[in-house]
């Protein structure tokens, strides 16, 4: 236990960017961690509220997540990360519990709250007001945007990424914000090397990827249906009648308001980045549905 206490107390220095809570702080705006929002493999998110008012989700991460060093530098670069489509890191917390008697260490990261919460509960909750086309056509961009910062424009460049709809955060005016994102072990090894690469460099494999979750998510904002890789949604967009039949595709809730030339245009990036051995890029995602959706909307 010293030998542990003395290895937390060597690293918990003070850290730019973000904010250090104790883990009273965390229980107490959990309410005994009482607050919980979702589980997953990955960690249990709580809803938490601490006495200033301020209101966030707290991502409590496995015990067997990496050694404490690997950790600090986690929540460096994570607080780094700054962009109107990402949710936003506030701060962290670490240490033992010492009721426990044990090593086992206890960290916890601090991020905005969203309001609306994911796209995953619009899209599939009876209970909710369906989201019109307009917000959808804008979510897909916003998701883009932080996808091409992600990629090109932040240090290190190689972030670990997971596109899906209980990923994409909704905050009270719905823009879309990424969240769950992280950083594999070489992005922390490597994060004082510059990022040198192109939004015009060859498309690598993680890219590739990426690109084929984000066509994944378009068919998920215009049927309102949970996909999957091998969904046979995603294979239909692949034939080369497809523009024939894509009214009948279109998510029920939406009626008949929404706007066959947009639709088009979303359906043909779905079309491009579901393919196989995709050669598109993020950045000409972006710069595509930019160019394609009305004016109005950006």
């Amino acid at each position: 236990m010293n030998k542990m206490k003395r290895r937390l107390s060597s690293s918990s220095r003070p850290l730019p960017f973000v904010k250090k809570f104790s883990l009273k702080e965390i229980k107490r705006a959990t309410d005994e961690f009482s607050m919980i929002l979702e589980t997953s493999p990955r960690g249990i998110i709580y809803k938490a509220r601490f006495p200033d008012g301020q209101v966030a989700r707290v991502k409590q991460l496995r015990s067997t997540e990496r050694g404490t060093n690997t950790f600090y530098k986690k929540v460096q670069l994570l607080g780094r990360l700054h962009h109107r489509h990402l949710v936003k890191l506030q701060g962290f917390a670490e240490g033992v519990n010492r009721l426990l008697r044990s090593d086992i260490v206890f960290r916890f990261l601090v991020f905005d709250h969203m309001e609306n919460g994911s796209l995953k509960e619009y899209l599939h909750d009876p209970l909710r007001t369906p989201l019109n086309w307009r917000t959808r056509l804008q979510i897909a961009i916003d998701v883009a945007a932080a996808l091409e910062y992600l990629c090109y424009f932040c240090d290190p460049p190689v972030c670990h990424i997971s596109i899906s709809s209980s990923n994409v955060m909704l905050d009270a005016n719905y823009v879309a914000k990424l969240s769950d994102v992280g950083f594999s072990d070489s992005d922390l090894n490597h994060a004082t090397e510059p990022n040198t690469r192109s939004p015009t460099d060859h498309i690598d494999q993680g890219n590739r990827d990426l690109v084929f979750q984000f066509g994944v998510l378009v068919l998920e904002l215009i049927t309102g249906q949970s996909l999957g890789e091998e969904d046979e949604v995603v294979h239909w967009v692949q034939e080369s009648e497809f523009a024939c039949s894509m009214h009948k595709m279109v998510d029920a809730d939406l009626g008949d308001s929404y706007d066959s030339k947009e639709l088009k245009s979303l359906l043909i990036v779905a079309r491009l980045c579901t393919r196989m051995g995709n050669e598109i890029s993020i950045p000409q995602i972006l710069r595509y549905l930019q160019g394609k959706v009305e004016p109005s909307i950006l």
